[in-house]
Formats: C-alpha cells, structure tokens, sequence
C-alpha cells in the first residue's frame, strides 16, 4: 500500500476481534522502531514503551481487574471481566509512556503529542503489516505507577493493544474536511 492508502485504511481493531495467532517479537520491534522515528521538540523524545507479551498480559488484566473493583463505586461485572479479559486475547501489548523532560524546556502537552505521534507511527505501520491494532486510555492509567516501575516524570498514557484477525473490518468515511476547515 501506498502511505495515502495506509492512512485511510488505518483503524482501530479490538481485542475482541483478535484471533490467536501470535504477534511476534521481530513484529514488535518493527512497531517499536517506527514509533523512535516520530518528530520531538527539542530532541526529547519522550517515549517510552513496556511491552506485555505471554504471561505479563495475564498479570496486567488482573490488575486493572481488581484496581477496578477497588476504585469505581458504580461496579460492573461486565466491566470487570472485561477488563481482566481483553489483555489476554491481544497478541501483545505495548504500554505507552512519556518520561517528561526533567527540565521542562517545552511544554508537557507537546511531550503528549510527540508520544501520541509515535503511537500513530505505530498504529500505520502495523495497518501496513496486517495487525490489528487499538490505543485505550482508560482512567485506570492513573494507577499503572503501581504495575510498572515508571521513572521520575514517566507516566503511562495507555495501552496499544496488538492482535491479528480474521474478521472483516468496517470502513470508515470521515466527515468532509470543509466542515473542520476555515480558510482566512
């Protein structure tokens, strides 16, 4: 595909629509390295990624499972399987972080965009590669201080879930570009 064509072909794949064939480390890497390519103010490169592969997606889905349960007044045990669920049925899953700069000489919201532009880096190489792939950012992130070791000024932005599949995926038709564009 061309770039124009794996841009309009990216979506987000769930991990409910994963099969079980396994993402690969070599595959990871690919993902990671196009991510490192993203642009960044200053040279920070605020990026930071763990990723969860085999028996540590079993561990992060209890987490968040029971973080949940002790966190949320309005419990569901919908939510709560779910959430214990959906990481063991991804191929992998690479948590996304930004380690702010220790002397903030820009500010955190164009650290969040450099991280957010890795992750899209990511996201369209992996459309290219025939991975399914999704970012959530539940409000459980808060947390992952208490899962992870995350360094002085590192936190988790979410979670970029990976996973191949069968299923069909639905197209997707933005809006024109006329109704979000003023010309001055």
């Amino acid at each position: 595909m061309d770039l124009n064509e794996i841009i309009r072909n990216r979506r987000s794949v769930m991990p409910v629509q994963y099969n079980n064939e396994p993402i690969t480390k070599e595959q990871i890497n690919q993902l990671l390295e196009a991510a490192n390519w993203a642009p960044t103010h200053k040279k920070t490169e605020p990026w930071r990624f763990k990723v969860l592969h085999g028996e540590s997606q079993g561990k992060l889905g209890a987490f968040l499972a029971d973080k949940y349960k002790q966190t949320d007044a309005k419990f569901s045990a919908f939510k709560y399987n779910k959430l214990k669920e959906n990481p063991k049925k991804a191929g992998a899953i690479i948590a996304v972080c930004m380690q702010r700069d220790p002397n903030e000489s820009i500010p955190e919201w164009e650290e969040v965009a450099a991280v957010a532009m890795a992750v899209q880096n990511m996201w369209l190489t992996a459309t290219d590669m025939g991975i399914g792939s999704y970012w959530s950012s539940p409000g459980l992130i808060k947390y992952m201080d208490e899962f992870f070791d995350l360094e002085l000024g590192e936190k988790c932005l979410g979670f970029f879930y990976l996973g191949n599949f069968d299923v069909p995926i639905d197209d997707r038709v933005p809006g024109p570009i006329s109704d979000k564009t003023v010309w001055i």
